[in-house]
């Protein structure tokens, strides 16, 4: 290469550098002086609320400029409400973003329900701070020991939800349709806690949730010592260490000799537990701004101040990245229509 070209080829490099410079500068300092909205699909006090205001707190701190973070409910329709107005009605700026949302919401995409405005695929994925695999309790003074007693049963438990979008409802639905049990579905409660009251009434016997509000919060932490319930199934490929006596989903699946396509449907069904509670945000968010979410999200599952708190609330910390979301996602979203038509039928459709 003579000179001239040298001096070419670096003069191009440096103009390079030059125009490269004031663009990272710029979007560095995007986020100093504004303000990020934190929406959230549950009322105040539910653990979507807690995990939405925890990281509402601790993560501006990680974002170059230092931004507000506030939040703000939008409760109703299980999170159908926040979804599609962030989808729909916020900025692709990085300015809006969901803090902890329903991770089973691509179920009523899958199978076309109307009144979904989003595309779950198309979210930006910032992370989520604990994977929320399943469990199911069982009144322990009930006939029902074990799942293999609920397949031999005549008259099948009754089992609580708040309706055919719940877990508590889809759960047990799932575990006829791959492990040849049954269940009597009591649905209409208000929520959670009325459904817990409604066991200790003995109204109903069972309940299907995530395995993180079993293990973090009353009555299950009085219920447990004093042996008043049982876990019977959980939903993890490996069992939670905390409920290494109940058996997981696969486990029994593979002891019932489930054929593939209902297996199918479980992966479909149970990759919501693998999303957790996650935080997303506006589709078409710039890249740049979306690294620096992701890493400020990163950042802070490491803060010292977050994990006190966390220990504090007795809250466990199990985090996925916005990378590892976006690909589950995408493959929870692309299923052959046996599968859509069989999610159909699991939902009442």
């Amino acid at each position: 290469m003579n000179r001239n070209a040298r001096l070419l080829q670096l003069a191009v490099l440096l103009f390079g550098i030059w125009a490269w410079a004031p663009s990272a500068h710029a979007q560095a300092d995007f986020y100093k002086g504004k303000t990020i909205t934190v929406y959230i699909g549950t009322t105040p006090g539910a653990l979507y609320d807690q995990w939405s205001r925890l990281l509402a707190q601790y993560m501006p701190k990680h974002i170059p400029g230092k931004p507000d973070m506030i939040s703000q409910n939008m409760p109703g329709a299980g999170h159908k409400i926040v979804a599609n107005y962030v989808y729909n009605k916020t900025k692709p700026d990085g300015l809006s973003l969901i803090g902890s949302i329903v991770p089973s919401l691509y179920f009523d995409q899958l199978i076309g329900r109307k009144e979904v405005q989003y595309d779950w695929a198309k979210f930006v994925w910032i992370g989520s701070p604990v994977q929320g695999e399943y469990q199911m309790y069982m009144r322990a003074d009930s006939p029902y020991k074990t799942m293999d007693d609920v397949r031999k049963a005549t008259e099948p438990p009754k089992c609580g939800a708040q309706g055919t979008s719940d877990t508590a409802y889809y759960l047990p639905k799932l575990f006829e349709e791959t492990l040849g049990t049954k269940f009597n579905l009591v649905t209409g409660y208000p929520g959670g806690p009325e459904i817990d009251l409604a066991v200790e009434r003995g109204e109903i016997l069972c309940r299907a949730f995530t395995i993180e509000a079993f293990l973090s919060r009353e009555p299950y932490h009085t219920w447990r010592k004093n042996g008043f319930v049982r876990n019977i199934i959980q939903t993890g490929r490996k069992r939670d260490p905390k409920l290494g006596d109940t058996p997981t989903m696969y486990e029994l699946m593979d002891r019932y000799k489930t054929p593939d396509a209902s297996r199918r449907l479980g992966n479909v069904v149970l990759a919501a537990g693998a999303l957790g509670r996650p935080m997303l945000g506006t589709p078409g968010i710039p890249p740049d701004r979306v690294k620096i979410l992701r890493d400020a999200f990163n950042a802070t599952m490491k803060d010292p101040e977050f994990l006190a708190d966390l220990d504090k609330r007795k809250f466990d910390l199990d985090p996925t990245t916005g990378e590892e979301l976006e690909k589950i996602v995408k493959e929870a979203m692309s299923q052959t229509p046996e599968t859509i038509a069989r999610l159909k039928k699991l939902l009442g459709e």
